[in-house]
């Protein structure tokens, strides 16, 4: 579970630096506007099929953040949690999710665009996505993704 935060920390580091371009001209302060548009956003590899672009703030460290997540259609994000509460907002497609430990698609709830999501800190969950999806996610880090099952972890498929 250490190498699993490890290396998530790492991945958003490397997040974090990536957009450094992005936010030059941002300020972490709350007297600053954060001023982004769409065509500006840098998108990263979060997991297969998953696109993450940090918005504002750091989520490595705790710390206000927001995210952007554009999951391709049909991708899945197998059961996980996070440490903090994660609070979604659906902008565009229709955001699929279900709570528990085993992926099951006929456990989905369907979130069409407009819909807000609000996952509490521990709560087993997963994920896919019917049509493009473009999900805004905001709430305090760290931003960390532990999995149920470790093998799901994308992390742990190039030690194979």
């Amino acid at each position: 579970m250490k190498s699993l935060s490890a290396v998530f920390g790492l991945a958003l580091l490397l997040l974090a630096s990536s957009a450094s371009l992005l936010r030059a001209e941002q300020s972490s302060s709350a007297t600053s506007p954060i001023l982004t548009t769409p065509d500006a956003i840098k998108w990263s590899a979060l997991v297969p099929g998953v696109q993450m672009a940090v918005l504002s703030g750091d989520p490595s460290k705790p710390e206000p953040y927001t995210l952007r997540l554009k999951m391709s259609d049909g991708a899945r994000v197998a059961p996980h949690w996070h440490p903090q509460d994660e609070s979604v907002t659906v902008l565009e497609g229709t955001f699929l999710a279900g709570m528990g430990d085993k992926f099951d698609a006929s456990a989905f709830h369907e979130f069409p665009v407009g819909s807000f999501v609000l996952m509490p800190k521990q709560m087993h969950h997963f994920a896919s996505a019917r049509g493009e999806n473009i999900l805004q996610l905001h709430g305090t880090g760290p931003f960390v993704i532990n999995y149920v099952n470790p093998a799901d972890d994308p992390a742990n498929a190039t030690k194979k």
